[in-house]
């Protein structure tokens, strides 16, 4: 991954432009932004990766048939389009290109139906995520998917890059969650796919492809995602370690275990030094090395799941353990995992961020290759994860507008996503492609598997309008 020094020397279209006029024929004058300012602050999500790519203009849907009606006029005159949510990805999958159109979804925000018989909730693609869970809750309902972005990622977001979250280790990622989805193809056509039954195998599996895609296969307008009962109880602990060896083994001790966890999250020292920066209530000890925090939500048994964990923490050498019994203290809890990243943001600016996945038995090896990376080419990596399904993120510290503090990121990124591959892992577990990952991801596809892909791409979108030069 490198950053782009690439510049379209266009102007955002003017007013008197005729693809901007036609837009406005479609759309009303107020959603459609040409203001260069706008244009360009839409530009970039929080990658990091330093694009002087221009988009043309900025649209605000609200309705599938306004997608439809905007893709058919970018489709015939061979416009490229980047679907973007709140644009809170990290890997570049919602920056612009070169002269696109930034199809904006976030006006589409509305939750359509709750169903309760079904356990389902139809939902337009704007809605972010924990009002979502918050509404269904309302109803007796559970949303599980809870990614750290959960308060400001949105549902299209979270479709587009498959999102995942603390709660994958127990419930899965989003396409455990999506049922089936209404997509507007690069041509306009609208399409429905999948099935709103618990079983269906009719046809191929589109919907499951389309998760995931990053907006370069069709734009959704419209989710159906499956629901569970709510919970009514959770309770979790966390341990203090010395050493990242202590906490790997009793991170695999409760995972080998019966007792299966809702959370598994592993914290490095200087992800726990950068979270006391940002949260001054966290007051979390700076000489551990490492840090777990585990939640249950098992009815009628959260709280003895909890401490048995608390006692494998023990037995594995925690110098500290905390057991949270209520649910403002299992919140409290979570909520340190979730200032990982605005708490390295905040103490490093320049934040790389990485989304390696692995085989949970492998994660010591890995976490050795990024300790000997920081002192092989003198970097700060703070790294923290979903320890209870092997995806880690190390974030790699550097200097924004420093050329050479940028590209050391890059090899390092590159040094640790290319072990990753070969113990077999993958370069993203749940952050996506991207650009940022656009090259490393054929260190793990062969040629024959990635042309498929191209195949794939070229029936949803035979000329190449949709996100190109990204995910595939």
């Amino acid at each position: 991954m490198t950053a782009s020094t690439a510049t379209d020397t266009a102007s955002p279209l003017a007013a008197t432009d005729p693809l901007v006029a036609a837009l406005t024929q479609v759309l009303s004058p107020a959603q459609v932004i040409t203001d260069p300012k706008a244009v360009a602050e839409a530009a970039h999500d929080r990658s990091g990766i330093d694009s002087h790519n221009r988009a043309r203009v900025l649209v605000r849907p609200t309705s599938t048939e306004q997608v439809s009606a905007i893709l058919r006029l970018a489709y015939d005159q061979a416009v490229p389009v980047v679907t973007q949510g709140t644009r809170t990805g990290v890997a570049g999958g919602a920056d612009a290109v070169p002269g696109a159109i930034l199809l904006e979804t976030t006006a589409m925000n509305q939750i359509l139906d709750i169903r309760v018989a079904d356990q389902l909730v139809d939902v337009q693609p704007g809605v972010i995520v924990s009002d979502l869970a918050e509404a269904v809750a309302e109803k007796g309902l559970f949303y599980a998917v809870d990614p750290g972005s959960v308060f400001i990622s949105t549902i299209g977001g979270n479709i587009a890059t498959n999102a995942g979250g603390m709660r994958c280790v127990k419930y899965g990622v989003t396409r455990d969650r999506v049922r089936s989805l209404t997509v507007v193809l690069a041509d306009g056509t609208v399409i429905h796919t999948g099935h709103d039954s618990v079983k269906g195998v009719a046809g191929l599996d589109v919907a499951g492809l389309l998760v995931g895609s990053e907006g370069t296969l069709g734009v959704i307008t419209e989710a159906t995602l499956s629901l569970l009962p709510a919970r009514t109880e959770a309770a979790g602990a966390s341990g203090l370690f010395t050493s990242l060896h202590d906490a790997l083994a009793a991170a695999s001790a409760i995972m080998a275990g019966g007792r299966r966890p809702s959370a598994l999250e592993l914290m490095d020292n200087t992800t726990i030094r950068a979270i006391n920066g940002y949260d001054d209530d966290a007051n979390l000890p700076e000489d551990a090395a490492a840090m777990l925090i585990v939640e249950s939500d098992e009815l009628e048994r959260c709280v003895s799941d909890v401490e048995e964990y608390a006692k494998i923490f023990a037995a594995n050498n925690a110098t500290g353990v905390h057991v949270a019994r209520t649910a403002p203290e299992v919140d409290a809890l979570l909520n340190i995992r979730r200032a990982l990243h605005p708490g390295l943001v905040k103490e490093y600016g320049g934040i790389l961020t990485e989304d390696v996945a692995i085989p949970r038995g492998k994660l010591l090896e890995l976490l050795e290759v990024i300790e000997q990376t920081q002192r092989d080419l003198g970097l700060v990596i703070a790294t923290g994860g979903h320890v209870g399904d092997g995806n880690l993120h190390p974030l790699i510290a550097f200097t924004k507008g420093d050329p050479e503090s940028w590209e050391a990121a890059n090899a390092a990124f590159r040094q640790i996503v290319s072990r990753a591959q070969q113990i077999g892992g993958t370069s993203s577990g749940e952050h996506g492609v991207g650009t940022a990952k656009h090259e490393v991801v054929k260190g793990e596809l062969s040629p024959e598997l990635r042309e498929l892909q191209v195949r794939i791409k070229a029936a949803f979108d035979p000329k190449g309008i949709l996100n190109p030069g990204k995910k595939i």
